[in-house]
């Protein structure tokens, strides 16, 4: 299904706009957070804490935050999730030399960020033929990585002009806007919870998820890895524009990716092409170990993004259909926070890396964390052949 023709169906492009401002934010406070906090006076120490802290809270509340929807609806836990991560952004403004607050501005940003994503995904089977979900969420992945490069663009633009924190009220007000247009929606406000089994895992009682999201964390760690790798990269070769031009480079190539990926039908099952993709992606970061001249790297990072937007495509589809009945909005905030809990961990342990043995060094915790995914999918692929359950409800396609 082409992409023109996606975006005409009803509610697509409304969603998608409004998706897409309400998860600024996001994008925005990995830098309007610690330029605020360093230009009231505050040490780069308690700026990474706050950040680690937003970081964990955000993970932690993702998944809370999906159960609820699960059991009570989107409206009723997106609107007062944007109010509560609105009035922490509120809090971070209005006093960001204060230690106390700022910490309690950030749990509140992160525990309560909507869960836009989540809810946007599980709506796709409802909203989207057959033949077009792969289409759907492709659109989906390419908007992901207009957020990791507009969000910095945006509080750029607002340091310029004003200050970091007039980037803090712009982030609140944005969030509010992107969850108040999705929220209106006739799916959205129509969308009514599935009949579930009462079980305390919820969606992880799923074996077939529960290896996908495993194999995540690999992934994760080596997104992570490669962020670290090229701020220091670019510190050690001239290349216009540092570490952000390498980051937009491989960013572009994500979008390219997901578009190109998503607007044919491919041979092979979706779990093969997942495979296939994480093994170019492990060719990729394995060239970093020569630590190769700027014109190889940037081949690198575009062949590298080409491959990873399709594989957090698949990993969409995948989840929605191995989530058990009724559990598929946390079944994707997992998706997202255990990705977070492997970036994390791979910034963490290439930084220590770099620091001790070099980029060369630091570049095998990339290619181990997609060797790991390559393992884990491999090692459970008993798991990955037929879904546990038929996952989101496929109601008919709005006219």
């Amino acid at each position: 299904m082409g992409y023109l023709a996606l975006l005409r169906l009803p509610f697509i492009a409304r969603l998608l706009t409004g998706s897409l401002i309400g998860r600024l934010p996001g994008g925005m406070s990995i830098l309007m957070i610690p330029l605020a906090l360093r230009r009231s006076g505050m040490d780069y120490g308690f700026v990474g804490i706050a950040s680690g802290t937003l970081a964990v809270s955000a993970a932690v509340g993702g998944p809370v935050l999906g159960r609820l929807v699960d059991r009570v609806g989107q409206v009723r836990v997106l609107v007062p999730a944007a109010a509560a991560s609105g009035v922490g952004f509120a809090i971070l403004a209005l006093a960001p030399g204060n230690r106390p607050t700022v910490l309690l501005g950030v749990v509140l940003a992160g525990a309560a960020a909507p869960p836009l994503e989540p809810c946007i995904r599980i709506l796709w089977p409802s909203l989207v033929p057959a033949e077009g979900l792969a289409s759907a969420y492709s659109l989906d992945s390419a908007a992901q990585e207009l957020i990791f490069v507009s969000g910095p663009l945006v509080v750029a633009g607002c340091v310029a002009w004003a200050s970091p924190v007039a980037a803090l009220w712009l982030g609140a007000a944005l969030g509010a806007i992107g969850v108040l247009v999705v929220a209106t929606t006739r799916p959205v406000r129509g969308w009514r919870p599935e009949p579930r089994e009462a079980h305390w895992l919820g969606p992880l009682r799923s074996p077939g998820l529960v290896v996908l999201l495993t194999s995540l964390i690999g992934l994760g760690v080596a997104i992570g890895t490669l962020n670290v790798v090229l701020v220091d990269y670019a510190e050690h070769h001239k290349f216009p524009g540092g570490a952000g031009t390498l980051m937009a480079i491989n960013a572009f190539g994500s979008l390219i990716g997901a578009l190109v990926y998503g607007a044919r039908k491919w041979r092979g099952s979706a779990t093969s092409h997942l495979l296939a993709l994480r093994l170019g992606l492990g060719v990729a970061y394995a060239l970093l170990l020569l630590v190769p001249a700027p014109p190889l790297m940037v081949a690198i990072m575009v062949v590298s993004g080409v491959c990873f937007a399709p594989s957090l495509t698949v990993l969409f589809m995948l989840t929605g259909e191995f989530a058990p009945t009724g559990t598929a909005t946390e079944a994707f905030a997992w998706l997202i926070t255990l990705f977070q809990v492997g970036a994390a961990t791979g910034a963490a342990i290439s930084g220590f890396v770099i620091a001790h043995a070099g980029l060369s060094a630091a570049a095998v915790t990339a290619v181990a964390g997609i060797g790991a995914a390559v393992l884990i999918q491999l090692a459970g692929r008993r798991y990955l052949h037929q879904p546990e359950s038929e996952g989101p409800v496929e109601t008919p396609v709005y006219a």
